[in-house]
């Protein structure tokens, strides 16, 4: 089973590319599936029903959120409704939607689990080791094939996961940080990791922004809008090749295609 891992995706040229991305893939039998992070998809802050509806009709089959979930003030009653969007597991109880979700596949059935880092992150959220620890206890024996974005900003964090999850889950990938890295690799144990997939939007620009509004943020400490810039535009992310009778990764490559 080949699955492309899209990261962030970042606004109108974001969801462009990812489209076109995903159903060319998907045409020329390069990916059976498609999972995206779709935080920044409305403008750079959430999803509505809308976008999500426009990234599942262009060949999205699972997307995964972030810290700004609840952007969109229609984001809790979508992420309710919709159990192909997936925000993160370690949020407060009581809150809307699900933080695991399962994709019944021709090979069997997927788990997609998100989680929120805490190092350097603003939002709310409990311990996502022992979150994870917690779902495993309950659902590992079902599945095969578990996933899991982890959606942080501290390197050392996300490390720290890849070896705590080795062996217990098929893929490990992070997101948030907008930068691509280089690191994608398969453990002995079967598990496949990536530090971040990267940015899917425009890349001239500083993390999907124009950049004279953060260069006057930096140099001036001045608020202003912040808007979604227009060229380069590029979807960055990984194929993941893996073993749906075992649940072991195979291969991990990163993915750059130009718009």
């Amino acid at each position: 089973m080949n699955i492309l891992l899209i990261g962030d995706i970042v606004g109108h040229p974001g969801r462009t590319i990812t489209a076109r991305t995903a159903t060319r893939w998907k045409a020329e039998h390069r990916a059976d599936l498609v999972i995206a992070n779709a935080e920044n998809s409305a403008a750079g802050r959430g999803l509505t029903a809308p976008l999500a509806d426009e990234l599942f009709s262009g060949g999205c089959d699972l997307l995964t959120m972030g810290d700004h979930v609840w952007d969109q003030k229609e984001a809790p009653a979508l992420l309710d409704r919709d159990p192909r969007i997936v925000r993160a597991l370690n949020l407060p109880p009581g809150c809307p939607g699900r933080g695991a979700t399962v994709l019944e596949t021709p090979d069997g059935p997927l788990a997609l689990v998100q989680l929120l880092g805490r190092t350097f992150m603003a939002m709310n959220s409990d311990c996502p080791f022992r979150a994870i620890d917690d779902w495993l206890k309950r659902n590992a024996s079902r599945f095969k094939t578990i996933i899991v974005d982890f959606h942080a900003e501290a390197t050392s964090e996300k490390v720290a996961m890849r070896h705590h999850l080795d062996g217990r889950v098929t893929c490990l990938f992070g997101t948030h940080t907008h930068i691509q890295t280089a690191d994608e690799s398969v453990t002995a144990k079967g598990t496949a990791y990536i530090t971040d997939l990267g940015m899917t939007g425009p890349c001239d620009s500083v993390i999907g922004r124009t950049t004279d509004i953060i260069l006057r943020r930096f140099t001036t400490g001045m608020p202003g809008k912040f808007e979604i810039a227009t060229n380069d535009v590029r979807l960055h992310g990984a194929l993941l090749t893996l073993d749906p009778t075992t649940g072991r990764a195979r291969k991990i490559k990163r993915v750059e295609e130009l718009a």
